[in-house]
């Protein structure tokens, strides 16, 4: 008896989607694109990728996905988050800006913390996934922080000092971008989360 590939949606409303996919791909995923609520309900996990949270937290209501999202994270989907994805899951925003967030991870997000588009910058990070701990590249890209965390969430990352890789339960956030390298190492382990479907 064999497994099926997992299927794996990335929310395609505005950011990195291309990139997700790749790596999605590249990891022996089955790669399915949710713009709707018929799209997200064909898929046993979901992505969401960075890029500007503000609008993709308002394309996430205007599309009626937001409670639909919700309703199947709280049932116990895998969802993974990068960048603005990690803003968009997390239960409080401080900044000067807002956006219409999901409030469903225990994590408290400082967006554009790192700076501006100039101040991108790639380094190592150490990271703690199960029984992997190894380094990979990361890459920060306006990136947000990660202030603070809840009693039910588990650092598995930092860069010097800052959270920036998180997990509670079966939700998986990021303040760097993964998919941007040649390193599938968080990819593959947010794979793990996944059930494993039966023939």
């Amino acid at each position: 008896m064999k497994s099926h590939p997992p299927i794996v949606g990335i929310l395609d409303l505005q950011g990195d989607v291309i990139e997700h996919r790749r790596a999605l791909v590249q990891c022996g995923a089955t790669v399915v694109s949710v713009k709707t609520a018929n799209d997200l309900a064909k898929v046993q996990a979901l992505v969401l990728p960075g890029g500007e949270s503000t609008a993709i937290g308002k394309l996430l209501h205007w599309n009626g996905l937001a409670e639909p999202l919700k309703q199947r994270v709280r049932a116990g989907m895998p969802v993974y988050a990068t960048c603005a994805g990690s803003i968009l899951l997390a239960k409080t925003i401080t900044g000067r800006e807002t956006a219409a967030n999901l409030k469903l991870m225990d994590i408290t997000v400082e967006r554009n913390f790192y700076g501006r588009q100039m101040d991108s910058f790639e380094t190592l990070i150490d990271v703690r996934l199960g029984k992997i701990s190894k380094k990979i590249p990361a890459i920060f890209i306006r990136a947000p922080r990660i202030k603070s965390i809840g009693k039910t969430c588990k650092i598995l990352a930092y860069c010097d000092r800052d959270i920036v890789l998180v997990q509670e339960k079966k939700m998986l956030v990021s303040t760097f971008h993964p998919e941007l390298t040649d390193d599938r190492t968080i990819h593959r382990y947010f794979l793990s989360l996944i059930p494993l479907q039966a023939l």
